[in-house]
Formats: C-alpha cells, structure tokens, sequence
C-alpha cells in the first residue's frame, strides 16, 4: 500500500517523532511511504485532486534514524501523485503550530481530507472528527463525570468568580494550544500574578478555567486508543506517567517533563471505556487519553505522541500494531469499496 503521513513540516520532523516510527514500520513491511504538508494538495479545473509529496527512497531502514535521514536527504525528492494513488492518508499535523504564522495551513488538512475521502482514499483520523476538535472544547463534548468542573470564557470576572469557587486551586490555559503552552496553575485567589496569567493566557482567545486536581502533582498517565480500545501489545498498554519538572505544573515532555512507566488501573480502562463511545462515532483511530485520577484533562487527536519512547520502555512494538489495523482496513476497503464509509472504517 502507499501511506501518505500529512504534518506540519517535513523539515521539523525529528527521528523520536511517533510520524517517524510509524513511516518506519510501514516501510519494513514493504509499504511505499510518502509525506505531505499543508500546501502540498492541487484542486484541478475538472475537480481531480493531486498531492506533491516527499516519496521516501526505498531502502531497508532497520532504524527511525537512518529513516530520518533519509528523509532529508537529497535522495527524497517531491513527486505529485493523483490523490487516487494514495490508499492511506494519515493526518499527523498539529494545527496549533500553524495558527499564528501560517493560518491558511492550519485547517488544509482537515479541508483536502474531507475531499480526499470522496475520492475514495481512507483518511485517518476523519477529518470530519477532526473538525470538531480544533481546539480543547471537544472535551466538553464527552460525559461530564470524566471531566473536571470547567469554565470557558474571555471575562476575567467570570474567571477570577470561578476560581474563588475552588479551594484546592485552579488551571488556567488558552482554549487553543499545545505543548504546555501559558499552563499556569493558581493556587488561591488571591494571586498576586493573576493580572499577568490572564494576559498572557489570552492572548489567543479563550480561557479554560479547570478546577485543580491535587494528583497532578504526580504528573498525567497518556494512554493510546486504537479503535476505541486501550493500545495493547506483548501484555503491556501503550501508557506513560508523564512527570512535570520540578516546580512546573506542566507534564508534557515538550515542557521538561519526563516520561516513565505506568501501571493501567481499571479505572483508567473504566474511563477510556466511557469515552469510546464518542471517539468511535467521531471516526478517531488513533488518540491519546491525559489523565489525572478519575478525569481526563485533555484528548489528543491530531498528533499523539509517544509511541517510540513507549516501546523502548515496555519493549513492544506498539507501531506495529496501528499498521496491522490499516492493512485490515485497506483490505475491507478494497472487499466493499465504498459500501463502507471513512468514519466507519476508521474505527473498525
């Protein structure tokens, strides 16, 4: 099969990314890899769809290093494709990192995913799930005993209201965002920097105001789902502890964090469990669960990541079970063609 991976910038990819070890494991099973960026896609006058993607040399790479290589090397050269080429568009792009300098890229994956879809080409995960959780309002959208009490508003009376309501403290980050990005934990209302955190926490646009849990302190657990169920290989989840640094409220890696082993608790599959629902009839593939005791804090769909530090810790190639699905998937595509829709058989 041809996968295309679509990202941000083929130049910003990195060898530790889950992009990468995924393109890895596809490329070990004889699969032809490619990836696209935002401005890659072409609408032709007679509405066919054509993609300009970077064709990964075809080699036996026995690492994400040598892949990646590769890859930026003068080897891997841009060739168009009609999008029909493509059995498998896999949509890896974070959207936050584009808002600001290049607007135009944030949503092109989700736009040409949807039109990639109509032309017959599976797309994972469905751009039209995907356009729903542009941002950290689609946790809003799942049962409210998995969140903690939240409050979403630009007025810093309505915040400043909400955090005199919660004794144990309170979260405030951006409605739009990732990586730790203006996370600012306020323990009383009587902050002294609270003027500063809202002006800096707003410059792009809406505030969540989420009632602090006192196990964060030990760090999140991010756990993979695949299908909607728990990502498990070897007898081992696809699930790290991610500990923030010392004196910083934020766990994630970007941030200074650092990952290590976690056991799955039943009430973490009991969680997972109530949000499958959702997440499968919104066609995500493959997401990563943030949680903190009994609540999820966010949901990760566009760019998850982990999977490369995750099966150096458990010793499980955790990658090779996402491309065992889409090679099942591709095979019930081509049985019943488009019998199947995109959002249904981004879940099977």
């Amino acid at each position: 099969m041809r996968i295309a991976f679509f990202v941000n910038s083929v130049e910003r990819e990195t060898a530790g990314y889950t992009t990468t070890t995924l393109a890895l494991t596809a490329s070990q099973r004889g699969h032809s890899v490619i990836y696209v960026e935002p401005g890659d896609f072409i609408l032709r006058p007679d509405d066919s769809l054509a993609v300009s993607g970077v064709v990964l040399p075809s080699a036996s790479y026995r690492t994400s290093d040598k892949l990646y290589a590769a890859l930026q090397g003068a080897s891997a050269q841009k060739k168009i494709f009609a999008v029909g080429d493509i059995d498998i568009l896999f949509l890896r792009n974070d959207p936050s990192l584009d808002a600001s300098e290049r607007p135009w890229a944030a949503n092109a994956g989700i736009m040409f995913g949807r039109l990639a879809a109509q032309h017959g080409v599976m797309v994972v995960n469905d751009p039209d799930g995907l356009a729903q959780a542009q941002n950290k309002l689609y946790l809003q959208a799942f049962p409210a005993l998995v969140r903690p009490a939240t409050l979403i508003s630009r007025s810093i009376a309505e915040i400043r209201a909400f955090i005199d309501d919660q004794p144990k403290g309170c979260i405030v980050k951006p409605l739009q965002g990732s990586g730790g990005k203006n996370v600012f934990h306020i323990a009383t209302p009587d902050d002294s920097n609270l003027n500063q955190i809202f002006e800096a926490a707003s410059g792009d646009g809406y505030l969540i105001a989420q009632t602090y849990i006192p196990e964060a302190k030990a760090g999140d657990v991010r756990l993979f789902l695949l299908n909607g169920r728990p990502l498990e290989r070897d007898g081992s989840y696809a699930a790290f502890r991610r500990v923030p640094a010392k004196g910083d409220v934020r766990s994630n890696i970007h941030a200074a964090g650092t990952a290590r082993k976690v056991k799955v608790t039943n009430q973490m599959l009991a969680l997972a469990e109530t949000v499958r629902p959702k997440l499968v009839q919104d066609g995500m593939f493959l997401v990563g669960l943030d949680i903190v005791g009994d609540k999820l804090l966010e949901i990760n769909v566009f760019t998850p990541g982990g999977l490369t530090r995750l099966a150096a810790m458990y010793k499980a190639d955790f990658s090779a079970s996402v491309i065992d699905i889409l090679e099942e998937k591709l095979a019930l595509r081509q049985a019943y063609g488009m019998a199947i829709s995109n959002a249904r058989l981004s879940t099977l």
